[in-house]
């Protein structure tokens, strides 16, 4: 796969995410949300800084299946939590993170150590000086062996 394609796989992942945290934080529907970002934010240019351009078909997938399967997804990441965080007790940026990794573990074809590495990435994008990211590697991990134990 070109660089280029990876980046945009990459950037939709990270964009789903906050599409995530959005719809959570505001009365924004999918439908709402999916087209503020693919027209405001996909290679958008702020204080001369160039958003990434984003994977839009990756992009559509994880939102709607994120939001399709959110209960269960919810309930995986639960099971993958230390019983005393529930998922409503850990960070919304977090949670949003663990629902479209979660759609992609579930309803995709891709390999779930692609899924981890690439959310691991948006944990650090997110909480570069954080113990984040090895936090989101534990229970990502936890997460594709139950989604997908015939890939371990």
């Amino acid at each position: 796969m070109s660089t280029d394609k990876r980046q945009m796989k990459s950037a939709a992942r990270l964009y789903a995410v906050q599409a995530l945290f959005q719809m959570e934080h505001s009365a924004h529907t999918i439908d709402n949300v999916r087209t503020q970002f693919e027209d405001h934010r996909f290679g958008a240019v702020y204080e001369g800084d160039e958003m990434a351009e984003g994977n839009v078909d990756l992009f559509r997938k994880l939102l709607e299946d994120a939001v399709a399967h959110q209960a269960e997804i919810d309930q995986m990441t639960d099971r993958a939590l230390v019983e005393k965080w529930p998922l409503k007790r850990i960070d919304p940026t977090l949670r949003a993170l663990f629902r479209a990794a979660g759609a992609e573990l579930t309803h995709s074809t891709t390999p779930p150590k692609v899924v981890i590495n690439e959310y691991v990435d948006v944990a650090k994008a997110f909480f570069p000086d954080g113990r984040e990211p090895k936090f989101v590697n534990a229970v990502l991990d936890h997460m594709a062996r139950e989604a997908k134990p015939e890939a371990f």
